[in-house]
């Protein structure tokens, strides 16, 4: 039975001071020892190390995730509608991600799988800011071009499951009375929930979990499989670059409720302006921390958003990380050029990716 506990927030206990960072964004390898010395990873638990610092680093900031008393049980869920799509039908649906909180989301499932006889891979499709449509951007029903990867790939023989985002369109719950410090962890665990759901469905095999999303769904897909390692896979268009890089720096946008600080994103981030460098996490160590799972980066060079070369110092602070798995072609970044988007050549590319990653892990399973 799924139980939540209860999560601090900001008005239960006096304000702590923010937590600072302890070692550098760019050397990865870095990490504690049980005396607090720092010392360099050699083997990959050494670097687990690290990486528990980064998950502790980023829950002081964005709140501390649920813990359960017992294994999580899928969540029920309700069909709205049901539309058929030609090669899959698209369900509307809703699904428990926590107590008094139904979810709203798509559901794509090929004809194909329909019967359950066969299983395949699944995709978490995250959609970009759309505060009209929201979800529906990504499974074609509207808003900007160029969205609508969880209705393509749900044609390419992908269960799909595109949730909405917190505070976005349609879904407006209330973070402070689930105790959520953030819409950013909300939103994690609401895709948390999610996989468990995929996972239930006879059609989708549970080891081939993969993650895709769009500026808000980019970095969303990335804080989302930091937290949650079945996700085998991840492409993240347009979605990050460093926090010290974020519109050049701006300390205007780091006002309370500006860019990161809002409330539907890391409200607790406001408490670094003027001190960016003190940011206890950033892209670095999340990008780092998928290691060794498939990732692509798509990073426009004309993006008004983030900036690219950016994202290029991230990627080569984290490939030592995936070069101590030797897996280091699982990290690749692409810049093409062209504005905040995410054009059909790169669709495309990342559904290759996708396909290919997840076939490697299927493959890897049967020859284990």
């Amino acid at each position: 039975m799924f139980t939540q506990v209860a999560i601090a927030t900001e008005n239960a206990a006096p304000q702590v001071e923010a937590a600072r960072r302890s070692l550098p964004r760019d050397v990865l390898l870095q990490y504690h020892d049980d005396n607090g010395t720092v010392q360099t990873a050699k083997s990959i638990a050494q670097w687990q190390r690290r990486r528990d610092e980064v998950i502790a680093a980023m829950q002081s900031v964005m709140g501390t995730l649920p813990v359960e008393d017992a294994p999580r049980e899928a969540p029920s869920y309700q069909v709205i509608e049901e539309v058929d799509c030609g090669s899959y039908v698209r369900r509307q649906i809703t699904y428990q991600s926590e107590p008094h909180c139904e979810t709203p989301a798509y559901l794509c499932i090929p004809k194909t799988r329909l019967s359950g006889n066969t299983r395949g891979p699944a995709a978490l499709c995250l959609h970009p800011t759309d505060n009209q449509i929201g979800h529906g951007v990504v499974v074609g029903l509207g808003g900007k071009a160029n969205r609508q990867y969880a209705m393509e790939l749900a044609e390419r023989g992908f269960v799909t499951l595109s949730p909405s985002y917190p505070l976005l369109a349609n879904y407006q719950p209330d973070l402070h009375a689930g105790g959520w410090q953030s819409g950013t962890l909300k939103a994690v665990w609401d895709n948390l929930r999610g996989i468990d759901l995929l996972q239930s469905l006879p059609c989708v095999d549970g080891q081939q979990i993969a993650a895709i999303g769009h500026s808000l769904g980019g970095h969303n897909s990335v804080y989302t499989a930091v937290f949650d390692q079945r996700i085998k896979a991840v492409v993240s268009s347009c979605g990050l670059d460093s926090y010290l890089d974020y519109c050049e720096g701006n300390p205007a946008k780091w006002l309370p409720e500006q860019g990161w600080t809002q409330t539907r994103y890391i409200p607790r981030l406001r408490e670094y302006r003027g001190r960016l460098e003190e940011i206890p996490f950033d892209f670095h160590e999340m990008i780092a921390a998928l290691a060794p799972r498939a990732v692509m980066i798509i990073a426009p060079t004309g993006d008004s958003n983030f900036r690219a070369d950016s994202v290029d110092r991230i990627a080569t602070a984290a490939r030592p990380v995936y070069q101590l798995y030797g897996k280091a072609d699982q990290l690749q970044v692409r810049h093409p050029n062209c504005g905040h988007d995410f054009p059909d050549e790169m669709r495309e590319l990342a559904y290759h990716f996708l396909e290919t990653s997840l076939r490697n892990q299927e493959n890897k399973k049967s020859i284990d």
